[in-house]
């Protein structure tokens, strides 16, 4: 049976549990196994059955969980679970998520690392390009961190770039941030985000609906991100190219009824095709967290949050006191003139290595971004307050 009332299985059960524990594990997985892929005749069969796996199977023409699901695989998807320290959180438990039960292709069991929890609530999914810009990581970062300090969890792709930005920008906050994977949950792609993944199941979650094992493939991306935009209550697109993930991760927003949102730039950027092509087409400019309370029809709490902004500032004084003293020199130059790396090296006096940690911070915090000309210029305060 399920490990609480919260409907949460234990991969464990299917290992050395009792017959009916192991049973209703094995069948939960082995619909996974075979109908992960198509999510549609899964909720039907899922219906039909009243909610049993393992009559959900039979419907589809699959047979007993053993038929697709051997023992020995069996024993391999739950090991590969338990080891991870994943839960299973199939269709029609209380924690599942309601955003995704109410879609026509949810799907039929999410693997979870972290808390299942955290994938309720209000939630605003911020994606991008993986070969992203220094301003998009900034104002990714930024954006994430006011949503998060205002309650909402973040949602993105543990991708490179933006992705990463957003999840990191969501745990500055303190706040919760979910990450969705195009592979097996116990797996994490790309390699270089472990850590990242770590942190984020101690402030929210990991998930995939994909079986124990499955590789990080590119067909597997597509059906990733209708997850992503599935949870959340808007999406925010913030660099992109004309085709990619991120374009399709906004067209199953619009199709699921979120609210659609992009942040702007230059029209000669390849990575901001996307975004701008977006807001040709509709959607909502997207410069701080009040453009997303006011998408979210929270127009009030959107002004309330911006006095609140002005305010402390005021209070606050100069906002750049508590920075290093090299990057309070760096912005005061560029403040002054925009200029390349070696010409602000060379303006303030110092070795480049020596500008290397300061300007790497301003840049992920969104401070400060390179043009297309290779200038550092300061980010209007306007995207990042």
């Amino acid at each position: 049976m399920a490990t609480g009332d919260d409907g949460c299985l234990d991969p464990r059960d299917g290992l050395a549990a009792s017959p009916a524990a192991r049973a209703r594990v094995h069948a939960w997985l082995a619909l996974q196994a075979h109908a992960a892929f198509d999510p549609v005749a899964a909720r039907a069969a899922l219906a039909e059955g009243g909610g049993d796996p393992a009559a959900a199977l039979c419907a589809l023409g699959a047979g007993a969980p053993r038929a697709v699901l051997g023992d020995a695989a069996l024993a391999d998807a739950c090991a590969r679970l338990a080891r991870a320290g994943a839960r299973l959180l199939p269709w029609g438990a209380p924690l599942y998520p309601a955003r995704l039960a109410a879609l026509a292709d949810p799907p039929p069991l999410l693997a979870v690392r972290g808390d299942p929890r955290a994938l309720g609530g209000p939630l605003v999914a911020i994606v991008g390009a993986r070969l992203a810009t220094p301003y998009g990581v900034g104002v990714a970062r930024a954006l994430a961190r006011q949503l998060a300090g205002l309650g909402f969890g973040i949602a993105s792709g543990l991708a490179r770039g933006i992705d990463a930005a957003a999840h990191r920008g969501a745990l500055d906050a303190g706040g919760r941030t979910i990450g969705v994977l195009g592979c097996g949950v116990e797996r994490v792609y790309p390699r270089e985000h472990e850590a990242l993944a770590g942190e984020m199941c101690g402030a929210g979650a990991v998930v995939s609906e994909l079986p124990p094992g499955a590789a990080p493939l590119k067909q597997h991306f597509p059906l990733r991100n209708r997850l992503i935009s599935g949870l959340a209550e808007a999406v925010v697109v913030v660099e992109a190219r004309a085709h990619s993930g991120s374009r399709i991760t906004a067209e199953h927003a619009a199709e699921q009824g979120r609210e659609v949102l992009a942040v702007p730039g230059p029209i000669d950027a390849p990575t901001s095709v996307g975004p701008n092509l977006l807001l040709r087409d509709g959607a909502a400019p997207a410069l701080d967290a009040s453009d997303v309370l006011r998408a979210l029809g929270r127009a009030e709490e959107a002004e309330a949050w911006l006095r609140r902004r002005a305010g402390a500032r005021a209070a606050g004084g100069d906002e750049d006191a508590a920075l290093p003293p090299e990057a309070r020199a760096v912005l005061a130059e560029l403040r002054r003139q925009p200029a390349t790396r070696d010409e602000l090296a060379a303006r303030l006096g110092l070795a480049p290595a020596a500008l290397a940690a300061p300007l790497l911070a301003l840049e992920l915090d969104g401070r400060i971004a390179e043009d297309r000309a290779g200038r550092l210029r300061i980010v209007p305060r306007r995207a990042l307050c």
